[in-house]
């Protein structure tokens, strides 16, 4: 069974530091790129970054620069560090992992990061 599993989220001021996990089942993590995703109130799901078996990442245009994803592969962890965060970042972080086909099957419950001005 799949399972991924945020930690991580709260309240945090702005212009502070965040760092979000997410664990996931060895036959997922050892075999797949992840990503993390983000939804606010009454706007759609967004890629925020992803990270592929190799390490290679990639980040949305509004976070390069203050946002880095990792992993580790001893943890069957990934992580999400956020930095220099703006109110705008407030949303649901979801983690997931994407399949051999390039679409995201599996998804943790999500944690909340809320950031205050």
């Amino acid at each position: 069974q799949v399972q991924l599993v945020e930690s991580g989220g709260g309240l945090v001021q702005a212009g502070g530091p965040l760092r979000l996990s997410c664990a996931a089942s060895g036959s997922i993590f050892s075999r797949n790129a992840m990503g993390w995703y983000r939804q606010a109130p009454g706007n759609q799901r967004e890629l925020v970054a992803t990270i592929t078996l190799d390490g290679s990442t990639n980040y949305a245009d509004s976070v390069k620069g203050r946002f880095s994803v990792s992993r580790d592969n001893a943890k069957n962890t990934v992580y999400l560090q956020m930095n220099s965060l703006k109110p705008e970042d407030t949303a649901v972080y979801y983690c997931a992992a994407r399949n051999v086909y390039g679409s995201w099957p599996y998804w943790g419950q999500g944690t909340q990061v809320t950031v205050s001005s």
